[in-house]
């Protein structure tokens, strides 16, 4: 099967992290596996593209490994605090949603520290310009997370985020109230 490079870097990535891989044919085995082709060439430009480097295991024998990568970092609890506490202006809640509402051109930076923060129960979020969408696993719930992400922020920080839990039937309940609210 054709993949695009993204595609195919992001397997390499992958089977690096799954196991030990030992050589560039060892890979190009491992992706022909999962059906993707690739040849020795092409896999040695990604894995230079990769920043992959080989790295000396227990035992002596050498294998590719990546660095980790500010994206797949955890982010300090302290961070995700001050960047919720900075840009978030107002959260609501819906069953196992919760959306989370910034200034213009913010949400990517609340999205993507949430993203890092290996928070229980976040299953991932989705970033536009002003509006964050978390989805939450179904047994933690959204008014749960929206809790959780309060708390978090600090009593004398969550005054102005203005918090809703939203019904099926679209009716919205506040949680709290601040002057210049944003209703849904």
């Amino acid at each position: 099967m054709r993949v695009t490079k993204h595609q195919r870097q992001y397997r390499i990535a992958r089977l690096l992290e799954a196991g030990p891989v030992t050589n560039q044919a060892q890979l190009v085995e491992l992706l022909a596996a999962e059906g993707i082709e690739a040849t020795q060439t092409t896999v040695s430009r990604d894995l230079e593209e990769l920043g992959a480097l080989k790295v000396r295991l227990p035992g002596g024998e050498s294998a590719y490994a990546l660095a980790e990568l500010p994206t797949r970092q955890i982010v300090p609890s302290e961070h995700l605090r001050r960047v919720l506490g900075e840009w978030v202006v107002e959260m609501a809640a819906s069953a196992n949603l919760v959306v989370l509402r910034t200034p213009p051109g913010c949400a990517h930076v609340v999205a993507s520290a949430l993203d890092r923060s290996a928070m229980p129960g976040l299953l991932g979020t989705v970033a536009g310009d002003d509006t964050v969408l978390l989805v939450v696993a179904e047994d933690e719930g959204g008014t749960t997370m929206v809790d959780r992400l309060r708390s978090l922020v600090g009593s004398d920080r969550s005054v102005g985020l203005g918090a809703q839990e939203v019904h099926p039937d679209g009716t919205g309940t506040p949680r709290t109230s601040s002057p210049g609210q944003r209703r849904q």
